[in-house]
């Protein structure tokens, strides 16, 4: 048993313009070399982009991609007598949704285009709409959990 105490949950903060917890998320995964600045004008230039072209709430279009990238189950690999399995777990809401702006963001910067604005709001877009790299990175994690469905007494 583990001498020290429990760490609490730390509630994730809102940010300044949307209060909004999802983006203050976004916008800490996006944050290369300290420069939180930079990583709010990519963010607010992306949602502005999204309500230019769709003439909905950004926030919405934000929430809909995220909760269609979200894996339900991934692979992790075990060690079981010299042999590595990869064993289906289910994965809890908080982890799910790290993943899944974990793959949007390398999905928005694998593409091509001008700007990381115009990509990641690009990668946004197509999610909500359920196509992109993004979902793809998802259904092939779920193919792999239901392909080795057989090691999952081994969790």
């Amino acid at each position: 048993m583990s001498r020290r105490g429990t760490a609490e949950e730390k509630t994730a903060k809102s940010d300044p313009i949307y209060r909004n917890r999802l983006v203050n998320m976004l916008v800490n995964r996006i944050l290369k070399h300290g420069k939180k600045s930079l990583a709010y004008q990519i963010i607010y230039r992306a949602v502005k982009k999204i309500q230019q072209k769709t003439k909905t709430n950004p926030l919405s279009v934000l929430r809909e991609a995220i909760r269609r990238v979200t894996p339900k189950i991934a692979v992790k690999a075990r060690r079981q007598s010299g042999l590595t399995h990869q064993v289906p777990i289910e994965i809890g809401s908080t982890q799910g949704k790290a993943l899944a702006i974990r793959w949007l963001l390398g999905a928005s910067r694998k593409r091509s285009g001008r700007n990381m604005a115009f990509k990641f709001s690009s990668e946004l877009m197509d999610a909500a709409k359920g196509k992109g790299n993004a979902i793809r990175k998802k259904e092939e994690t779920h193919r792999m959990a239901e392909a080795n469905r057989a090691f999952a007494h081994l969790r």
